[in-house]
């Protein structure tokens, strides 16, 4: 198998990316026409940013579990599709091909039926990183239900939210989850989350770690006995049953919850058709993968880089993807490096955090593994910094393996501007060029268009695109006022993506970070609002302001401003407490690196938190402050400069 729509040298990316801009419904017809469809489009785009209205591949009809599974059965059937490496090296680990791994999504698909699950129900999926994961992801997907997968790591404040969010009436979860020497107690996060819920019917537990929970009986099935179930009626009909759900090609395929600027999470909604041929379009092409490769992410499928790159992306270009239970640095900081060895992985797919992190343990780890089959590198979540590119580029890639450092979003689907591994230039820490079909543009607060350059000769601006690509947002659920707001009214006409960049002679982007209020800590989105309203609710906070700065492992740390109304205990007992209270609510990762008691906070004489002062002071800026003779109180400000942690 080979693809014809992957790019393979500079001359021929200038000539897609020329086509791309001046034929976009030529171009990604032509891709399209490698994909299964059960109904042509009658359009290929109709687009208005105003509203917005996005539709791509008008009146087609197909399902997308078809061209991630079924159409590879007859020439590829065994071969793996995925691979699944526990968290304890020194269990089993699973092989499955893509025989198997259609066996198993036609049992998930009936096993839903079973339960009641119908075409457009949602389905919150709350587990570990084990295959069923995946086999519920598709098992949705394949009978038309939108499925909405909640990143383990989150409170049962949170998933509430969540499930109230969506309206879901199903829940997919496990006992547990291990993740290195914890074991995270899922169907008991699960269960609090559930407490005066009135719309979810049923929730299937698969068993994983066996720790003991709570089964409701009427409500709580176990995954093992209704798949046992299934199995009989798929057994009795062969590799002929089950046919896929008939899908519009606009029908929504999942939502994910990310965070934004307001407190309350926002759901995105991807659709079949475009999300599909663009997510195998960015894996081939960026990563230039060949067939048989070993495709290895270390995301977690709670994520859009799970969804794009672990699942979607990969099985519906017929590739093996590897997934990882685990954690980078369990039982040793050589983890990573034991699984690239042992499987002998081609492409490596991670997070800057994760290599900034695995720096700091030295060579030691590396000793002694073969890291020989490495042909690609990855970067994703994050702009990396230039020390961990030449570590990574050096240390892992041994000056041999081309790094791609990837930027895109959860509203964007899949990758928007990379170089493609080997075929076009890479830039330490600069994402480089945009991929065929993605028109940026870098604007100012105006939303003119940038054209006066620094002293270093770069255009600096908001970065927007001018255009849709086929994996483009299409609203957020049950709020698409909110979608408008938030992408595409800042600047009319423009999708806003929320980040800043510098542009170069060459046409390189690097992404600078977040211009609004959210932060980007690990490579997880995080509300500022968010972090803010659950530090609000401990009891002993007033109000509370929260910013980022530069964090030498996580990209940007969590600074909160906090004013109390007395302690209950000492300083660092109530820090604490605070840091507990944000776990409770959102989930431990949201919790702040560092917690500064203040008396007030800067504000104007209209009540506005002056953050661009909050965030200086937190990055160590003390003197360039601007002008503060706006403030309510300007006297606050030196205060807050003298009590920094």
């Amino acid at each position: 198998m080979s693809y014809p729509f992957q790019i393979r040298s500079f001359e021929e990316y200038q000539q897609k990316y020329k086509e791309s801009v001046e034929a976009p419904e030529k171009f990604w017809a032509d891709i399209a026409e490698n994909f299964l469809w059960r109904k042509k489009w009658d359009k290929v785009l109709e687009w208005n940013f105003a509203e917005p209205k996005v539709e791509w591949f008008k009146g087609a009809k197909l399902n997308i579990t078809e061209n991630c599974i079924d159409r590879h059965l007859n020439t590829s059937g065994e071969t793996p599709a995925l691979i699944w490496e526990p968290n304890n090296p020194e269990e089993r680990t699973r092989v499955v091909t893509y025989n198997r791994l259609h066996k198993r999504v036609c049992q998930v698909a009936q096993m839903l039926k079973n339960n009641g699950v119908k075409k457009g129900d949602r389905v919150c999926i709350y587990m570990g990183m084990v295959p069923e994961l995946a086999y519920a992801v598709l098992g949705c997907a394949r009978i038309g239900a939108i499925h909405s997968v909640i990143f383990g790591g989150f409170s049962a404040q949170s998933i509430a939210d969540r499930l109230e969010d969506a309206h879901a009436e199903y829940i997919i979860t496990c006992d547990g989850a291990f993740r290195g020497e914890k074991v995270i107690p899922l169907k008991d996060v699960i269960d609090d989350a559930l407490i005066g819920n009135k719309t979810v019917k049923k929730v299937i537990v698969y068993t994983r770690t066996r720790n003991p929970i709570s089964m409701i009986r009427g409500r709580d099935i176990w995954w093992e006995d209704e798949m046992h179930y299934a199995e009989e009626q798929v057994e009795k009909h062969g590799k002929a049953f089950f046919k896929a759900e008939e899908m519009d090609a606009e029908d929504p395929l999942f939502i994910l919850y990310t965070s934004g600027s307001t407190g309350k999470p926002k759901g995105v909604v991807h659709t079949c058709a475009g999300y599909m041929i663009y997510t195998a379009y960015t894996f081939v092409n960026v990563f230039q993968y060949q067939p048989k490769q070993i495709f290895f992410c270390t995301a977690d499928i709670g994520w859009i880089t799970g969804h794009s790159y672990i699942v979607y992306g990969p099985l519906s270009a017929g590739a093996t993807s590897l997934m990882f239970e685990g954690i980078p640095t369990w039982p040793d900081a050589g983890r990573f490096w034991d699984i690239v060895d042992k499987y002998k992985v081609d492409v490596l797919y991670t997070a800057p955090t994760a290599i900034r992190s695995l720096m700091g343990f030295g060579d030691e780890p590396l000793k002694g593994k073969d890291l020989s089959s490495l042909k690609v590198l990855g970067t994703v979540g994050e702009p990396i910094n230039e020390e961990a590119w030449h570590w990574y580029d050096e240390n892992i890639g041994k000056k041999k393996c081309p790094i791609v450092d990837t930027w895109w979003q959860t509203e964007t689907g899949g990758i928007l501007i990379s170089n493609l591994a080997g075929v076009t230039s890479s830039k330490p820490s600069w994402a480089t060029l945009p991929l065929p079909g993605i028109q940026p543009l870098l604007v100012d607060e105006n939303g003119k268009e940038v054209t006066e350059k620094d002293e270093h000769g770069l255009l600096k601006g908001n970065l927007c695109i001018k255009a849709p690509w086929p994996a483009i947002i299409r609203t957020t659920y049950g709020d698409p006022e909110r979608c408008r707001k938030n992408y595409f009214a800042t600047y009319p006409n423009l999708y806003f993506s929320g980040d800043g960049a510098l542009k170069d002679e060459q046409g390189n982007y690097r992404i600078t970070g977040r211009v609004d209020d959210v932060l980007n800590v690990s490579g997880h989105r995080i509300g500022t609002a968010e972090v803010e309203n659950a530090i609000n609710m401990h009891s002993g906070v007033v109000e509370s302001a929260v910013v980022g700065y530069p964090h030498s492992i996580k990209g940007q740390g969590i600074y909160s401003y906090v004013i109390t109304n007395g302690m209950h205990g000492d300083a660092d007992s109530t820090r604490k407490d605070i840091a507990q209270t944000v776990s409770r609510i959102i989930g431990p990762f949201a919790k702040p690196d560092k917690i500064q008691f203040v008396k007030g906070l800067p504000k104007t004489r209209s009540g506005k938190i002056m953050r661009r002062i909050l965030r200086k002071i937190a990055e160590g800026e003390t003197e360039n402050l601007g002008d503060t003779t706006t403030l309510l109180d300007p006297g606050i400000v030196d205060e807050i400069k003298k009590g920094k942690v």
